[in-house]
């Protein structure tokens, strides 16, 4: 009897679903992320691969993955109408988007005071 609950304990988090790997792309929404995920298909009659992406809605109960996070996802149960994935980890975090990191950065914004030195 024993034996059977510990079997049962190791077959359950392969059998909650498939995990996968993707790019959050917006983060708008309370509790929900809006993740990509990309893949390679080979092209029927040409052989060629193709890039293919597949758009899932991910319940992130702490808020907290942000824009451009590469994070680990997991299917799930239906949440919602659309939401059918869950927030497992955060593999990447994204550079901070800060007023800090933005100054300086807008094209051309140095032209201005190069020209006005110079003469």
């Amino acid at each position: 009897m024993a034996e059977t609950t510990t079997a049962q304990a190791t077959e359950t988090p392969a059998s909650q679903g498939r995990l996968v790997h993707g790019i959050v792309t917006s983060d708008l929404m309370n509790k929900t992320r809006r993740v990509e995920v990309q893949r390679l298909v080979r092209h029927e009659k040409y052989g060629k691969f193709i890039k293919k992406r597949t758009v899932c809605y991910t319940h992130d109960e702490a808020n907290e993955s942000h824009l451009g996070d590469t994070v680990e996802i997991q299917e799930s149960r239906p949440l919602s109408k659309s939401k059918r994935w869950t927030l497992v980890k955060i593999l990447t975090k994204a550079p901070s988007r800060t007023v800090a990191n933005l100054e300086g950065a807008v094209a051309g914004s140095q032209l201005p005071t190069e020209a006005t030195t110079s003469k």
